[in-house]
């Protein structure tokens, strides 16, 4: 095995092994999703699918619900598309360490990347060091993710039939805690701290907005905060030069 290769493969294990945590939190979120999709009135084959082309919980739940509610495709299509909006916020921070990829890279990754992968790969590229693999590290977070979904979708379709109203169970508080965990230790400034506040106050007040557009107005006030408060620092002095 040459350099490259092992250099590779070691970096797409660190990104298995640093997504387990996220994992687990992720279980009985796919889990519930599954069984509610079959208690909703989905099919089996149809909840497979979203699970396998879809691959977005946040999303996938809320076209459920509105499924279930008898709303039309087009309302199911755009309110999961405003949804998922947040993710062109994940791709302009990641495309300055992966636009000199090919295609055959860009299209998976893309496809693949979730919130949990976007918070460690983000962290990763974000490591001073001259590693030349890390969209290996990328692959091997996104790809443990994505199987990880389509594993736990398919044990809740199973246990859907004998599981009465999966969303009364509150095990999706468990995404709650993973996504707490992921955030505070990348909270290291002073502009990220005023990014989160706001984000997390203007979730709370925007959250009564129909089809989860408070999501989308917190993700872009927490933005603007950041964006201020980093404006609004002094900046070092530059002593010229003798």
């Amino acid at each position: 095995m040459t350099l490259a290769a092992r250099t590779a493969r070691r970096e797409f294990l660190s990104g298995v092994g640093d997504t387990v945590p996220l994992i687990i939190g992720a279980i009985p979120f796919g889990i519930i999703f599954g069984a509610l999709a079959v208690t909703s009135g989905l099919s089996p084959v149809a909840a497979i699918g979203m699970s396998l082309f879809v691959f977005a919980g946040s999303s996938q739940f809320i076209g459920v619900n509105l499924f279930a509610a008898g709303a039309a495709f087009p309302v199911i299509i755009l309110t999961t598309f405003v949804v998922n909006l947040r993710h062109a916020l994940y791709a302009a921070t990641l495309a300055p360490h992966v636009r000199h990829l090919p295609q055959r890279w860009l299209v998976p990754l893309g496809y693949w990347l979730t919130d949990e992968t976007f918070v460690i790969v983000a962290k990763r590229y974000d490591e001073d060091d001259d590693a030349t693999h890390k969209h290996w590290y990328y692959l091997g977070s996104a790809l443990s993710m994505y199987l990880n979904w389509q594993v736990c979708t398919l044990i809740g379709i199973v246990a859907g039939g004998s599981i009465e109203n999966p969303g009364r169970w509150g095990l999706d508080f468990a995404m709650i805690v993973t996504f707490t965990g992921m955030i505070i230790p990348a909270i290291k400034t002073r502009p990220a701290l005023v990014s989160v506040v706001v984000a997390a106050a203007t979730a709370v007040i925007a959250n009564p907005l129909p089809n989860k557009l408070g999501l989308i107005v917190a993700a872009l006030c927490g933005v603007a905060a950041g964006v201020i408060a980093e404006n609004a620092q002094p900046k070092p002095e530059v002593q010229p030069h003798e």
